[in-house]
């Protein structure tokens, strides 16, 4: 069982970029597929479905790489989670936070649903910060 599977995606993702894997399979929720959308939109990864059936869905991530076959790099250098199970941190509209300056997203989950930190200020909504990417 685990206790954090928004923690469990990432260090799912983290593992399979170190090992240089072209896809990654978890188990299915709304929250990973949600997560798994955003960075699609931001070009983190080439793409994401889900598979299986009823009771046993997975969502499968194709992971992004740059440069050519022998010295490719990962688009995603870092992945942070940040508001943990024990302590959960949330930012009022005004609070969230910039990462890398602009160059990192941070992902929020906010009344109006899971969204980048750029688009929650657009929004004028704040919310649980869930991690940061870069």
């Amino acid at each position: 069982m685990v206790n954090d599977p928004i923690a469990d995606m990432l260090t799912r993702i983290r593992n399979a970029l170190m090992a240089k894997h072209a896809t990654v399979s978890m188990p299915h929720s709304r929250m990973k597929v949600e997560i798994a959308r955003i960075l699609k939109e931001e070009g983190y990864i080439e793409d994401y479905r889900v598979t299986g059936t009823s009771p046993k869905l997975n969502v499968e991530i194709d992971l992004k790489y740059w440069g050519p076959r022998r010295q490719r790099r990962p688009v995603i250098s870092h992945l942070e989670r940040v508001s943990k199970p024990g302590r959960r941190i949330y930012v009022g509209k005004k609070e969230i936070p910039w990462v890398l300056s602009g160059m990192g997203i941070a992902i929020l989950t906010t009344p109006k649903g899971v969204m980048t930190g750029q688009q929650a200020r657009r929004m004028g909504v704040g919310g649980e910060v869930l991690c940061y990417v870069w």
